[in-house]
């Protein structure tokens, strides 16, 4: 058969979907080119929004994806049927030794399944995360995106425990770090400053560095249940008499809002509704807030490596290094649980944290170096190193 033109044997093909995929790819591509390790990147489109995905690639310096399957919008098994339908003719004519998947986003297991049927490797970068919480679509992604990799990289230690009681094989397991924290050591210099942030949002109070909160909800379990939403809004209204908090807005989250008639519910209130922010923008609110409330998964991790009292409204997190070590506290959706840490925050300046093993900035490198020497082996799809 004809070698095809673009064809990538012995290279990796990087697959991102959605935001917080940019962030952990931005440095396993610069760490691939320094190492001299052939690599494409794949978009598939599932984060639509192309204005915000040029935002992102441009201020996280990813190159231009090679790839875009243009995807788009679609429920859990549509969106994960057409990333595999597409993805499939695009695996069969590059032909790589692998396909690096990150994260928990239904990209991540739609390649991440089709490369395991086509007897092509499979690279999980951020392995072994468990909430424990199958009613969170991205803890199924997880699980089964691990049961299908060949090589997995962990971001702290007690991931290769949760990978061994699934039955994963040790040899298999590589702790490397955390990539986002990479990113973040990386981009803080260029961090957007608050004030320039609010002038662009035309918001006229000042805002000095800790003298405010930043707030993100995007979560079906807060955001898509009336009770649940009014009860997280009218307890932010009360944190926001003492501190004002900056809260920029998820289309879902918007959405919800209005439906819902919550729109007079806040607009009366120190709460700033800012749009969705750029990579650096975020940054810049995180580094210098007071603390930081939200359900997302990576702002526990930067808050961390930023040191700034993180609030997960949320009763469970995949990600416990930053409770045990680092700045963040399990709250949920309990007006008392989030009052009383936020009263502990402003009068203790609350949990200090450490920095974790291996959130130094490095982990990309270390990805790089361990596969390099990997490429270099017989190709058999289930050969350890």
């Amino acid at each position: 058969m004809a070698e095809h033109p673009d064809a990538l044997q012995g290279g990796v093909l990087c697959v991102v979907g959605a935001r917080p995929n940019f962030m952990k790819i931005a440095p396993i591509m610069a760490a691939f080119a320094e190492s001299g390790i052939p690599a494409r990147l794949l978009h598939t489109g599932q984060h639509y929004d192309e204005a915000m995905n040029q935002r992102f690639f441009a201020d996280l310096g990813i190159p231009e994806p090679d790839i875009n399957l243009e995807v788009g919008s679609g429920s859990h098994a549509q969106q994960t049927a057409e990333i595999m339908r597409r993805f499939e003719p695009v695996l069969d004519a590059l032909r790589p030794r692998a396909v690096l998947v990150v994260g928990d986003v239904n990209s991540t297991i739609a390649c991440a399944l089709v490369a395991a049927k086509k007897g092509v490797a499979v690279i999980h970068v951020e392995a072994g995360l468990r909430s424990f919480d199958r009613s969170m679509p991205e803890e199924i992604n997880r699980v089964l995106t691990d049961q299908l990799s060949d090589l997995l990289y962990t971001t702290e230690r007690s991931a290769a425990t949760n990978l061994a009681r699934e039955g994963i094989d040790p040899s298999h397991i590589h702790f490397v770090g955390n990539v986002m924290i990479d990113t973040l050591r990386h981009n803080l210099p260029r961090a957007v400053p608050v004030a320039v942030t609010l002038a662009t949002a035309g918001v006229t109070d000042s805002l000095a560095p800790g003298g405010y909160g930043v707030l993100t909800l995007h979560r079906p379990s807060n955001v898509d249940h009336a009770p649940t939403l009014t009860r997280l809004l009218a307890t932010m209204k009360e944190i926001a008499l003492q501190l004002p908090l900056l809260f920029p807005l998820h289309p879902r989250t918007r959405a919800r809002i209005r439906e819902f008639g919550l729109e007079k519910l806040i607009s009366d209130s120190r709460i700033h509704l800012l749009p969705p922010q750029g990579y650096l923008e975020m940054l810049g609110l995180m580094r210098d807030a007071r603390l930081v409330l939200t359900d997302s998964g990576g702002i526990q991790e930067e808050t961390t490596a930023l040191g700034v009292p993180c609030l997960t409204l949320r009763e469970n997190t995949e990600r416990p290094i930053t409770v045990e070590e680092g700045t963040n506290t399990l709250v949920g959706s309990s007006r008392e649980a989030i009052l009383a840490t936020v009263a502990d925050i402003l009068a203790t300046g609350g949990k200090a944290g450490r920095l974790p093993e291996y959130w130094d900035g490095q982990a990309a490198r270390r990805i790089a170096a361990h596969l390099s020497g990997w490429l270099k082996l017989p190709c058999a799809r289930t050969k350890a190193a």
